[in-house]
């Protein structure tokens, strides 16, 4: 599973750590980010993709996309 997050679009409202804690993170502002990279594209580990799709399930605004390989 590819993971794409579009910052522009984020509200910071925390749903996605909730959800994958080992995934996402913040910046100072609030805004996702990856939690080991600094990329916007990130494949996601298969004893993780059940958390990511939650995470992109919750998001108001769709900052989150998920791609199957």
């Amino acid at each position: 599973m590819l993971c794409q997050i579009i910052p522009e679009k984020c509200i910071a409202c925390g749903l996605c750590q909730v959800k994958a804690p080992n995934i996402f993170d913040y910046t100072d502002d609030g805004i996702v980010i990856f939690k080991d990279s600094d990329q916007l594209e990130q494949t996601i580990p298969e004893k993780e993709q059940e958390h990511c799709l939650a995470a992109y399930q919750k998001c108001p605004t769709r900052a989150i996309i998920l791609q199957k390989k």
